[in-house]
């Protein structure tokens, strides 16, 4: 028996329940791994009050997508693993076929990725997704270039702030947006090369002035509804604003009519187009580990909670404090 989190219906954290349930072998493309730590994402909190982007298809159901753990057996198609291998699981399938919030879980071998050496349990993950993400949009779908200039909102997320050392790497200038001014020297120290604090400043008045009129190359957005009018505004002729979340949780209008038919190129993404596309992956693999190598990228751990805690951790994630990633640490 494992200790697993489900829910039995859609709700806040507290229909989240810890229940012991067998595992079983893996399947022929499985590897079933002992679980160390799990990467908290905004998308399990959407998934558990039922605001996801993809529904709920059965009760009582699963949640996590990204966690690092141990290789304790793999399917009889499965190469590449054996037991015993450190490893982390990246967002690659959907959770309504797997869940890594457990002791013990059953994840596809394509969403499985070698540790790389002195990486640590917390630290794989936390680090994956965030950059997946960021590189996948900015580099791979955005063309991001040295000397562009990149407007990030939710900047203090662990994705903003992959962004920001993801631009950084590029040569491109990360211009890091958030409400208040408390997170503004964290931003600054993670990299940003200015900070909006958008509760006190003008955006448009900001971006227009960082770039001598120009306006921004790429503009990555977790937030959308109204708010994307004025980024369309700062997004440069020619340039791509970037959907990759919708925390306001109000509906996103279409700027391009309003602002008089401007060369705007403006479009979803999500981290699936990069984990699940191969040739993708392994690019964005290979950049994010040369990162991690020679210390231009790494994890921020906002805090640790351990598995008994799920539910404030849910909790602490919706209160929307943190800057960085938050991590469930599992045993030991």
């Amino acid at each position: 028996m494992t200790r697993t989190v489900r829910f039995h219906e859609h709700g806040g954290p507290d229909v989240l329940r810890l229940e012991d349930l067998e595992v079983g072998p893996p399947g022929p493309d499985e590897v079933l791994i002992r679980v160390e730590a799990i990467g908290l994402n905004r998308a399990e909190v959407l998934f558990r009050s039922g605001d996801y982007i993809e529904p709920v298809k059965e009760f009582p159901a699963r949640l996590g997508t990204e966690a690092a753990g141990t290789v304790e057996a793999v399917g009889s198609r499965v190469t590449g693993f054996a037991p015993g291998d450190p490893i982390s699981v990246i967002p690659a399938f959907s959770m309504n076929d797997h869940g890594v919030y457990a002791e013990r879980a059953l994840v596809p071998a394509h969403a499985v990725l070698h540790r790389p050496d002195g990486l640590d349990a917390i630290t794989g993950a936390a680090v994956w997704m965030p950059y997946l993400t960021a590189y996948g949009a900015l580099v791979e779908v955005g063309g991001m270039r040295a000397g562009d200039t990149v407007v990030l909102t939710a900047a203090s997320s662990s994705v903003g702030l992959a962004a920001i050392r993801t631009a950084r790497r590029v040569g491109a200038v990360p211009v890091a947006a958030t409400r208040g001014r408390a997170k503004r020297e964290a931003l600054l120290r993670a990299g940003a090369a200015e900070v909006i604090v958008t509760d006190e400043e003008d955006i448009v008045e900001r971006v227009r002035a960082i770039t001598a009129g120009r306006g921004a190359e790429l503009v990555f957005d977790a937030v959308a509804g109204p708010g994307v009018v004025d980024l369309a505004r700062v997004t440069a002729p020619g340039g791509t604003l970037l959907l990759y979340g919708a925390v306001s949780g109000r509906a996103t209008p279409y700027p391009g009519f309003e602002l008089g038919m401007p060369a705007l190129n403006m479009r979803t993404y999500t981290v699936h187009e990069t984990t699940g596309d191969p040739e993708r992956l392994r690019r964005a693999e290979e950049f994010v580990r040369s990162g991690l190598l020679t210390g231009a990228f790494g994890p921020v751990v906002d805090r640790c909670f351990e598995l008994d805690a799920i539910a404030e951790a849910h909790r602490y994630m919706e209160a929307g404090g943190q800057v960085g990633k938050i991590v469930v640490t599992v045993g030991g």
